[in-house]
């Protein structure tokens, strides 16, 4: 059987901290899965796009990665992610995965540094052997990139653990929270005199050395520096993919994937939730009023499954959505061809009343879960949304 083993990362177009970060746990990985041939994937577009065009280096993302095995033949693939948190990056990943699985025997998704309670202690007693001695009016500030998605709280969640073990540590991020201006608050009211600047990313790239490090007014040196309250303030630009133990955890991660507790990838051909070829009726619903089926289809729309492959249309309450796309808004709009535009259809209601209405026919991914789906208004802005479709009846 023909294996692969695919590393997923953000990327990076800084070469020396790609060579001491990324590159090194791709190593370790291939290294412990020596009977796996080695992959890699940047899920970050604009990295890859500039490393071709710069340095013409050709990075796959995990989607063209993922294909590229499947046409080569392989049958066992496991993937194995970089990324720190369970954030938009990796459970975008996570879809990918799972929509390759009819396309191979065997695969299995190794999680990010960050997922169990067990993984947050590693990670705390592996960065503390790291840390010199903190003194009690001395702070190590963390730099974590943050995220709007649900998934922000692991960023306090780990400066809880942190301060567990008796270490003086706060942890901001560039985007989510807490963010900056949370993080100075707290270290005047702790009466700190010495900040200790550091990110806590895979790699030291843009945000370690810009928004962290840089003399630039708005970075976070600069803005410590200038609330005077602080003696010495120091930045140390390393990734905590150099860090030898971090990097260990990863490979434990994808030896659990392999082994003992696997991140499952779900085979839809013995899901539960299969369906034989037909026309059915089937529930639709939303995470927004706004965004429903018309009341004449009483909340159900028609779910057509042909040669496995299942679609549903669906008829709205009125003309203000234009479009949908299967995904995120922040993919949506660099991918137009994959835009679902409206058709339009007429309604009659009870009162006697017609009206015409816009339709959309979605592919539907999965049954009784949610999935992403964008949309558009005349204001050509795009929305996240989630829905669900369940309740499948055949239609009689």
């Amino acid at each position: 059987m023909k294996k692969a083993v695919l590393v997923v990362s953000f990327g990076t177009s800084y070469h020396e901290t790609r060579k001491k970060t990324i590159e090194v746990c791709e190593r370790k990985i291939s290294e412990k899965l020596e009977e796996y041939d080695f992959y890699r994937a940047f899920t970050s577009n604009m990295i890859i796009n500039k490393l071709k065009k710069r340095d013409n280096m050709f990075i796959d993302n995990p989607v063209e990665a993922l294909q590229k095995l499947a046409d080569a033949g392989y049958e066992e693939v496991v993937v194995q992610t970089l990324h720190i948190i369970c954030g938009e990056e990796y459970n975008k990943l996570k879809e990918q995965v799972e929509s390759f699985k009819p396309k191979f025997k065997k695969i299995a998704l190794g999680r990010p540094l960050l997922t169990t309670i067990d993984d947050y202690r590693e990670t705390v007693d592996a960065v503390k052997k790291q840390l010199d001695i903190i003194q009690p009016d001395e702070a190590v500030v963390f730099m974590g990139h943050g995220t709007t998605h649900e998934s922000h709280s692991a960023y306090p969640a780990l400066e809880y653990m942190f301060r567990d073990n008796d270490m003086n540590v706060y942890i901001g991020t560039v985007e989510g929270y807490p963010e900056l201006e949370q993080v100075i608050k707290k270290l005047k009211a702790d009466n700190i005199k010495t900040v200790d600047v550091m990110p806590f990313m895979l790699v030291a790239g843009d945000h370690a050395t810009n928004d962290m490090a840089s003399d630039e007014e708005d970075s976070w040196k600069s803005n410590f520096e200038s609330k005077g309250v602080f003696n010495s303030v120091e930045c140390q630009i390393e990734g905590l993919g150099s860090i030898e133990e971090l990097q260990n955890l990863y490979v434990s991660h994808i030896n659990d994937a392999l082994e003992k507790d696997p991140i499952v990838i779900e085979d839809k051909s013995d899901n539960k939730t299969a369906l034989e070829d037909g026309i059915y009726s089937a529930k639709f619903e939303t995470d927004s009023g706004m965004f429903k089926n018309n009341e004449t289809k009483e909340g159900r729309g028609i779910l057509t499954v042909k040669d496995g492959k299942m679609t549903m249309e669906i008829v709205l309450s009125g003309d203000g959505i234009v479009g949908l796309y299967e995904g995120l808004a922040k993919d949506a709009k660099n991918d137009e061809k994959n835009r679902i535009n409206c058709s339009k259809v007429t309604v009659k209601y009870d009162d006697g009343s017609e009206e015409e209405v816009n339709s959309f026919v979605i592919d539907v991914p999965v049954l009784d879960k949610e999935f992403d789906l964008a949309l558009i208004g005349k204001k050509e802005k795009w929305y996240d949304h989630k829905v669900i479709v369940s309740d499948v009846k055949p239609v009689e």
